[in-house]
């Protein structure tokens, strides 16, 4: 022991001065990378200002932009990642316009690739990307959207009652309100993509599952057994696999001639057409037509929409609970068209006729964007400005947050007539409004969130009375990856129709 000790005391000025030296030279590639962009000047060694970013992510982006407000971008090092913040709309599209092979790789999380897998959307460009959007194209038809809604509904109206009778048993107590949102898209993103094909117990797994990679997508990248990282990288493999068995189980009962009855069905009757011309003609399946690649673009589909949904909800009862001039409209619009005695599911033709909810919808996501950044990664050297390049390698973060505060008319302030009637704004100002991206990965699924989010807001509405419980700091931003109330959205809550629509049989 004596000998372990004092080799390694005769070593450790050697191990000390290699440290040195390595985080001098981590220090001067910082700075480098740098050059005069706004930033911090010296950085922690390896994990920067990482520590920082998982302690408080409101305050850090917040920071960001007030460092980037001059230049509109900035510089700064994160758990050995050089980063570049885009707070200029101007700046933020160039990167959108650049994803491809020798641009910029969307990559939809800082560690994304690590943690979502290789098969995803997201990670796609060229003709392969061209290929499958091509081919989940009748996910969104009118027919489609049509299917989805009567899902929707019956699963927002259940979720309702038994929030309404929560309430109810404890009328003097609020209810946080994000937990029990997170639950309803949830068992809708499950129905609604894949439903016929979870049994139960799949979907009881499938909650926990998609709980841990909630949490370990806001903390380091650490993989290792024990680490919420390491636990969400286990947790999407378990989640892919399970839905790449529906997307086989899907693929049987399209080629069997059924009819479609959730997202997945629409997309393997192409799907399985294709596998089949290929076949015939002694050709291999189409790319990317697998069961485990298709699992891993559901996975997708399920992150897109399940997080950004319930930040969306959230923000929408907040919003109309501090404007109770938009709320009664919201009411008198949803009224005029629909009626919940009528024991009648609303048409899609009736959600196209309630404008001004449709307008209050699209406020919401402009003022409360859901998923605030979208990073990705350098590819080569990026002339960003005259001035600045973005060097290979960087994570890009171009601010969809920022982008809805420019250029349009009282941008700070809550006011969905700006998409009503002649003002036109969403599209005098179009460019700004990157809620569901922009580019050949903008989102292909943004007239079903919009659905969604329509379809929460006049069923929660006319069928409750909801009163916010204010607290200090309650609408504060709290990221959980998405953006929500600080407070989770805690409301009290009460029946405001005598009776329930009876869906029991639709």
């Amino acid at each position: 022991m004596e000998t372990i000790s004092s080799i390694l005391y005769s070593i450790s000025p050697y191990l000390f001065t290699a440290l040195l030296f390595l985080f001098l030279i981590e220090q001067i590639s910082y700075l480098r990378k740098k050059r005069h962009a706004p930033g911090p000047i010296l950085v922690f060694p390896f994990l920067g200002n990482a520590l920082s970013l998982v302690r408080d992510p409101t305050t850090f982006w917040f920071k960001e932009a007030a460092t980037a407000a001059t230049t509109g971008y900035c510089a700064n090092y994160i758990a050995g990642k050089f980063t570049v913040f885009l707070r200029n709309t101007e700046l933020s599209h160039l990167v959108f316009a650049n994803v491809r092979p020798d641009g910029f790789h969307l990559v939809g999380h800082p560690f994304g690739k690590k943690l979502f897998g290789e098969h995803n959307l997201i990670y796609m460009f060229g003709q392969d990307h061209k290929d499958i959007r091509r081919r989940i194209a009748p996910n969104f038809t009118p027919k489609a959207l049509s299917t989805y809604t009567h899902l929707q509904q019956i699963i927002i109206l259940r979720h309702l009652k038994n929030w309404e009778s929560v309430s109810s048993q404890s009328p003097s107590q609020p209810i946080p309100l994000r937990l029990l949102v997170r639950d309803l898209n949830l068992e809708t993103s499950q129905t609604v993509f894949v439903g016929p094909y979870l049994t139960k117990e799949a979907r009881d797994r499938f909650r926990v599952d998609y709980n841990l990679f909630n949490v370990g997508s806001m903390k380091l990248p650490i993989d290792f057994p024990g680490f919420a990282f390491g636990n969400a990288r286990r947790a999407v493999t378990r989640l892919v696999k399970t839905l790449a068995v529906c997307a086989g189980a899907s693929k049987a009962r399209m080629a069997a001639g059924e009819e479609a009855t959730c997202l997945v069905d629409f997309w393997m009757q192409g799907t399985v057409e294709e596998i089949a011309n290929a076949k015939a003609a002694g050709e291999s399946p189409p790319s990317n037509s697998g069961d485990e690649e298709t699992g891993g673009f559901l996975f997708d589909f399920l992150f897109a929409a399940q997080d950004a949904s319930t930040s969306s909800l959230l923000w929408a009862v907040a919003l109309l609970d501090s404007h109770p001039e938009v709320l009664k409209r919201v009411r008198e619009d949803a009224g005029r068209v629909w009626s919940p005695e009528s024991d009648e599911l609303i048409t899609t033709d009736q959600l196209r006729e309630m404008t001004y909810t449709q307008a209050v919808a699209r406020e919401v996501l402009r003022y409360r964007p859901p998923a605030t950044l979208v990073p990705h990664i350098a590819m080569e050297d990026f002339p960003l400005t005259e001035s600045y390049t973005i060097p290979k390698g960087a994570v890009v973060f171009p601010s969809v947050y920022e982008s809805s505060f420019q250029g349009f008319s009282d941008p700070d302030r809550f006011d969905p007539d700006r998409f009503f009637g002649d003002r036109r704004e969403d599209q005098l100002y179009k460019k700004n409004f990157l809620t569901f991206g922009a580019g050949s990965h903008q989102c292909v699924g943004q007239r079903y969130a919009l659905n969604h989010l329509v379809l929460f807001i006049a069923m929660f509405c006319t069928l409750l009375d909801f009163k916010r419980h204010r607290t200090d700091g309650c609408d504060e931003i709290m990221y959980c990856p998405t953006i929500c109330p600080k407070d989770g959205c805690s409301v009290f809550l009460s029946k405001r129709r005598a009776r329930y629509p009876n869906l029991s049989s639709k």
